[in-house]
C-alpha cells in the first residue's frame, strides 16, 4: 500500500484563535455576522450531510450529475497526474474524478478537520491502494503551498463553497490559486448558478427543518468553545433571496430582546427584538460573472457544463 501521509501547515491553535477573532469582531460590528466555516463541528456536519439528501436541496446531486457525465472530458482535457482538492471532507464526490483519471499519481486533499482528512484517505486507500495520498491540515483561504508532485495537476474546488465568499474575498482566493498553477494545470470550480426565487429560498429553509437546526448550531459552538449562553430557541432560522447581490443569505433572528454572555472573551451581547446575526452568504453565479473572476486572477475558462436543468455548473480553466 502506498504511504498516507498527512502535514499540518494550520497550526494547532489557529481554529480557537480564529473563532475569537470572528466572534469579537462579527458579534461587536452592525449588523452582527459571523462566518459560515463555525457550523461545522461534528453535529453541524452530520446535518449538512442530511441537508445534501434533503428533497429542496438540489446542488449536490446535480454536481454529482455534471460530475458522472463530464470526468471522462475532465480526465481528456487536463491528463492530470495530481489532484488537488480544496475543502475536501468526506472526498465522497471525489471518487468520481479518481477513477476515471488513468494516470493519476498523487491525491492531495486539503481540509482543516484532522479527523475528516484521516477518515476519507483511509477509505480511498482500503480502495485505491496504490494511490499516494497526502493530506494537509490547512485553510486554504489563507494562501497555499502546496508539496512537490507530478503535474499535470488538476486543483477541484466543488460543492459551490466559491460562492461562500464575499467579492473581495473571491478575488483574493482565486488569485491564490491561480498561484498554485503551473502551465498545463488546471482548476474544477463547482459554481450554483441563479435561479428562481422559490428554489433558491427552498433549498436553504427546507419543510423538514433540518437547515434551520444547522443554521442554530454554530450557538451550540460558541456556547461550547466560548462558554457563551445562546439559547438557541430564542433565534428563528431566516433564508433571504438578495436579487441585487444576486445571493442567499442565512439569518438568525432574535424572537425577543435579549442579553447574551460570552464569558470566554469576556463579552456581553445585546440583540434587539427582531435583530438579526448574518451565519452565510451563498452567492449564486452565471458564466460570463464566473469567466470575468477567473479573468481578473489571470485564467482562462476553457470549459463550461451544467445539469440536464441549468441549476449548477463545472467549470474547466488554465493560467491565462
Amino acid at each position: 500500500m502506498s504511504p498516507y501521509r498527512l502535514t499540518r501547515i494550520l497550526p494547532l491553535d489557529a481554529t480557537g484563535a480564529d473563532l475569537r477573532t470572528d466572534v469579537l469582531q462579527g458579534l461587536g460590528r452592525d449588523p452582527k455576522s459571523l462566518p459560515p466555516k463555525w457550523f461545522y463541528d461534528a453535529r453541524g456536519s452530520e446535518l449538512f450531510e442530511e441537508i445534501t439528501r434533503l428533497p429542496e436541496y438540489y446542488p449536490t446531486r446535480a454536481e454529482r450529475e455534471i460530475l458522472l457525465a463530464r470526468a471522462g472530458q475532465i480526465a481528456a482535457a487536463t491528463g492530470a497526474r495530481t489532484l488537488v482538492e480544496l475543502g475536501s471532507g468526506s472526498s465522497e464526490k471525489t471518487r468520481i474524478l479518481l477513477d476515471t483519471l488513468p494516470d493519476l499519481h498523487s491525491y492531495l486533499p486539503v481540509d482543516v478537520s484532522e479527523s475528516a482528512l484521516t477518515g476519507a484517505a483511509e477509505a480511498l486507500l482500503a480502495e485505491r491502494p496504490e494511490l499516494n495520498v497526502h493530506a494537509l491540515i490547512a485553510d486554504f483561504t489563507r494562501g497555499l503551498a502546496l508539496p512537490g508532485t507530478p503535474g499535470p495537476r488538476l486543483v477541484a474546488f466543488l460543492g459551490g463553497t466559491l460562492g461562500n465568499l464575499l467579492p473581495d474575498e473571491r478575488a483574493v482566493f482565486l488569485k491564490s490559486v491561480r498561484s498554485l498553477l503551473q502551465p498545463g494545470d488546471a482548476l474544477l470550480l463547482g459554481t450554483d448558478l441563479v435561479k428562481d426565487q422559490g428554489t433558491l429560498v427552498a433549498a436553504y429553509d427546507d419543510a423538514a427543518g433540518v437547515t434551520a437546526a444547522f443554521d442554530k448550531n454554530v450557538l451550540s459552538v460558541l456556547n461550547r468553545e466560548l462558554d457563551a449562553d445562546f439559547d438557541p430557541d430564542d433565534f428563528s432560522h431566516v433564508a433571504r433571496w438578495d436579487p441585487a447581490h444576486e445571493w442567499i443569505e442565512m439569518r438568525l433572528r432574535a424572537r425577543r430582546a435579549l442579553t447574551v454572555k460570552v464569558r470566554e472573551l469576556d463579552l456581553v451581547v445585546t440583540f434587539e427584538a427582531g435583530e438579526e446575526l448574518r451565519t452565510e452568504v451563498s452567492a449564486k453565479f452565471r458564466e460570463e460573472g464566473i469567466r470575468n473572476e477567473l479573468a481578473a486572477a489571470a485564467m482562462e475558462l476553457s470549459h463550461w457544463w451544467t445539469d440536464d436543468t441549468g441549476r449548477f455548473a463545472l467549470s474547466l480553466s488554465t493560467p491565462a
